[in-house]
């Protein structure tokens, strides 16, 4: 579907594979800073990414979700450019597995034997965990499944 709307070439990477590659209207990403909001000619910005959820407006007018769990975000004039530790499309998401994970990390975490280090990835774990939870329901929402 052509349109005369400006977009931004927008892409996502991990150390395993290109995620996502494609053009977009706009873009909401979890920064450090905050959640933000990234239209056609935005000034340049570098910032490190918050585990959460990227929502991008795509020409059609669909939305696409994926759940991002830390990383790097460069934003160009019209370009935007992930490096993601990990991340995941909405509709890659088993929500059941998601939940078990979450409850494994929680329950690591009463351990009394682990150190600093041990409580700092399980923790790590947990948030990865809730931002996958969190993309799976938006997904969800948008395509008004139950």
């Amino acid at each position: 579907m052509p349109t005369d709307k400006k977009t931004i070439e927008f892409e996502i990477v991990t150390p395993e594979r290109v995620v996502l590659k494609e053009e977009v209207l706009q873009a909401t990403i979890p920064t450090q800073s905050g959640e933000i909001t990234i239209l056609p000619d935005h000034i340049p910005l570098v910032s490190i990414l918050n585990p959460g959820v990227i929502e991008l407006k795509k020409p059609s007018g669909e939305n696409e979700i994926i759940s991002v769990s830390g990383g790097f975000v460069e934003i160009l004039k019209n370009k935007i450019i992930i490096l993601a530790d990990t991340a995941e499309l909405a509709i890659e998401l088993d929500e059941q597995r998601i939940e078990e994970a979450r409850k494994r990390a929680e329950e690591m975490k009463k351990s009394k034997d682990i150190d600093d280090v041990q409580f700092a990835e399980i923790s790590g774990q947990i948030e990865k965990q809730l931002a996958r939870s969190k993309a799976a329901k938006r997904w969800r929402n948008l395509k008004n499944i139950k």
